[in-house]
């Protein structure tokens, strides 16, 4: 617990750099508490193929978020702090539970403002024969310092790359720097995990998926985007083109973000996807552009697994 309390008393985990003492119980703008915090723990269906495949993935979502984004479909746990504080020994646990229900994976769903209590918790229970692929599903605005925490513990990441514009971040979500942030945090992701290695079953070992979400009135932006992942990491590149976008939360007293995405937009980001030589694409059907994709965040199976609730749920790609 040494590392993790030393980590957490000047808290530097994201790039905010909050500096503030976690252990006193101080919080910083994600407003996080010292003790890992946990909304849902569930199968989920509706991540990419290498991802769900066939028997789901054993998602964890996180409380709270290190960005502000005004379009959040989770803004119930994201920003509004629903959720259930655990303790660190409980979050192994859990990780050891999804892995007992046969998913392809664990799947860490916004953890940035916990990466050293998950870090901790991944450490209990690979020593209790956690052996299933360790997801981390992040908006991608990490720290080095944070990543490096994880190095070694996480076997596949899955992070946004949402902006290229930096003026869209701050105004969207809070953030400055959110391109270089980003750009530096998915090398930093490449180099802990190398190639992609798939399974028999096209299931993710090892490896990347960068995810992007086009935006209506902003698909420009979703080109240079996609260059930047084809000069610095190659064609290759696992790249997840999103087209789910639905005005909620705060985005439909916004202009440009008041409306769904056109079909016309985001097949110009598909046919620019392809123009540039990328090759490894996932495209979203057109009916995820809906808030039923939503979870529902009601602690299952967070303070025990007798509390887990099995869920259907629908493909969307």
């Amino acid at each position: 617990m040494e590392k993790m309390n030393n980590a957490l008393s000047q808290c530097r985990v994201c790039p905010r750099n909050c500096g503030i003492d976690r252990t006193a119980g101080k919080t910083g703008f994600c407003r996080a508490p010292y003790l890992p915090k946990v909304a849902l723990v569930s199968r989920h269906d509706w991540e990419e193929p290498p991802i769900s495949g066939t028997k789901g993935s054993g998602t964890i979502f996180f409380s709270h978020c290190n960005l502000g984004c005004v379009f959040c479909q989770n803004h119930d746990i994201s920003q509004d702090g629903f959720g259930q504080e655990i303790s660190v020994e409980r979050l192994a646990e859990i990780f050891l539970e999804q892995q007992e229900r046969g998913f392809h994976n664990i799947n860490l769903v916004s953890a940035v403002q916990f990466i050293p209590q998950v870090a901790k918790a991944l450490e209990i229970a690979k020593a209790k024969g956690l052996t299933v692929p360790v997801v981390y599903n992040s908006n991608g605005y990490e720290s080095l310092e944070g990543l490096k925490l994880l190095d070694g513990l996480v076997d596949v990441y899955l992070p946004d790359f949402k902006y290229w514009d930096d003026a869209l971040g701050l105004e969207y979500s809070r953030c400055p720097n959110y391109r270089e942030t980003a750009a530096a945090a998915i090398l930093e992701m490449r180099r802990q995990v190398g190639n992609d290695i798939l399974d028999e079953n096209g299931i993710m070992q090892k490896g990347i998926i960068i995810r992007h979400l086009v935006l209506p009135n902003h698909y420009k932006d979703s080109f240079q985007v996609l260059d930047w992942i084809r000069e610095n990491l190659g064609e290759d590149t696992f790249v997840s083109l999103m087209s789910q976008y639905t005005p909620m939360h705060k985005a439909k007293e916004i202009k440009a973000l008041s409306r769904k995405l056109t079909t016309f937009e985001y097949d110009k980001v598909v046919d620019h996807f392809f123009e540039i030589g990328l090759k490894n694409g996932f495209m979203q059907k057109r009916t995820s552009a809906t808030s039923d994709y939503t979870p529902i965040f009601d602690l299952s199976g967070v303070l025990d697994a007798r509390s887990f609730i099995k869920r259907e749920e629908n493909k969307t790609w």
